[in-house]
């Protein structure tokens, strides 16, 4: 269902909260939104601007299971699904996110938050970014903007990422549009980092219908439904871009970025503003769920792979947990290197069996508590390419991040009897029959 849709779904089921009082984006949202545990929120009066600001249609498992119809079990699948079997999107002519042209675009006008103190300026969150690279065709990801003028960012660009290589490739601008107030499905789909030219905006059409419309200004098309559309260039001018809080909720450091001017900003007659607080749930479940189908598809060449889990606990990023059919006795280790083949920036990997619930943090240690010696289950693996948000592994200036990646094989061990290994479960009953 589109967004609007889906607030509508979670205000009748009460899963909704409305702040009618008047609140400021210095810090005071950000922090409201930390303190309810970004619930899906709509704040109606926001001090100095016209428009609402909403956030936290990504903040859960169960949240993004109910959008894209399906439960939180299924979801891994869901996008397995879509991943490999996009379907390009139908064009439309007109839509609700033109409804609004502005050619002399002021950044001022818009809710960008202050989140933190220390931050290096309001900086633009829950922005769907799409460009077009000259030979692989439509890209769409997420980059953090920071506001340095009144119609103009700096945007995080990633070395090696898709944008990234477009920009570092090509001689002159490179035209990009950020989409801000999108459904589920897009937000999700954009999060993915598919194989370079597969088309997230055609992931999100199999997710859920998403129609596109060619943008006014630029050679780029944006959904339909959007609330918010920038429409700019990233230029070769670079300036200021951070402090910035990252996953692992530590501050990212400063540096010198791209600078995106906004040429013309198009969005609904009653837009709403979208909101996304860094170093929380909806930063760390979009970083770290699109990992969970490549390491499914790695270890399923290996092994039996049954589920996957990227931990919050490791900021969604550094942790994950495989769950898989065990049938030989090196198959939690075959799945350990597999995991880590399908997510480089991986460090440590707990590999389990079916009877454990991968959701539950005590079944996983109890799992490692029963099921594992380290002497025989564990895998070491010294000065291998980790990630730069760790700040425990090796940082050297122009050199790849390099860390200790370490896999738990927790499943039970081939040559013993299986039934010791068992859980025993007690059956649930319905108490109201004793009750009555």
């Amino acid at each position: 269902m589109n967004l609007r849709e889906f607030l509508k779904k979670l205000e009748e089921e009460k899963k909704l909260i409305r702040i009618k009082k008047k609140v400021s984006t210095q810090y005071e949202i950000a922090n409201i939104l930390y303190s309810v545990d970004e619930k899906p929120t709509i704040f109606e009066n926001v001090e100095g601007y016209d428009f609402p600001v909403f956030a936290g249609i990504t903040s859960s498992r169960d949240i993004i299971a109910k959008a894209l119809g399906t439960t939180k079990e299924q979801l891994l699948f869901k996008l397995v699904h879509a991943l490999r079997n996009p379907a390009a999107p139908k064009m439309v002519n007109k839509a609700p996110c033109q409804e609004v042209i502005i050619h002399d675009p002021d950044l001022n006008k818009l809710p960008l938050l202050h989140h933190l103190p220390g931050d290096g300026g309001r900086y633009a969150t829950a922005t769907v970014c799409t460009i077009k690279d000259p030979d692989t065709g439509r890209n769409v990801s997420y980059h953090r903007l920071m506001q340095i003028s009144k119609n103009r960012f700096t945007a995080r660009l990633i070395k090696n990422r898709q944008t990234r290589t477009t920009y570092d490739k090509i001689e002159n601008d490179l035209e990009m549009a950020v989409c801000i107030g999108n459904s589920v499905a897009v937000m999700v789909a954009a999060s993915l980092g598919p194989p370079s030219g597969v088309d997230e905006f055609a992931i999100a059409n199999t997710l859920d219908e998403t129609p596109l419309v060619k943008c006014v200004t630029k050679d780029l098309e944006v959904p339909a439904e959007t609330e918010i559309v920038l429409e700019g260039r990233l230029t070769k001018e670079l300036d200021r871009e951070g402090p910035f809080v990252d996953l692992t909720e530590t501050r990212d450091f400063e540096r010198q970025e791209p600078v995106f001017v906004v040429d013309c900003i198009t969005h609904r007659k009653d837009a709403m503003y979208q909101a996304l607080i860094p170093g929380r749930l909806e930063h760390k479940i979009l970083m770290g769920m699109p990992k969970e189908p490549t390491i499914y598809d790695e270890v399923s060449k290996v092994v039996t792979c049954k589920n996957v889990l990227i931990t919050m606990g490791g900021g969604s990023w550094l942790h994950g947990i495989v769950q898989i059919e065990k049938k030989k006795p090196d198959d939690g280790k075959k799945a350990i290197e597999a995991a880590f083949n399908g997510h480089k920036s991986m460090k440590h990997v707990v590999v389990v069996d079916e009877d454990v619930n991968i959701y539950d943090p005590n079944a996983v240690e109890w799992a490692i508590a029963t099921r594992f010696q380290g002497d025989k289950d564990l895998v070491v693996k010294t000065e291998q390419p980790g990630s730069s948000l760790d700040p425990s592994a090796k940082h050297q200036p122009g050199k790849k991040t390099l860390t200790t990646k370490v896999g738990v094989d927790a499943t039970i061990p081939s040559d013993v009897e299986k039934s010791k290994y068992e859980i025993v479960r007690y059956k649930k009953i319905d108490i109201n029959d004793y009750l009555r």
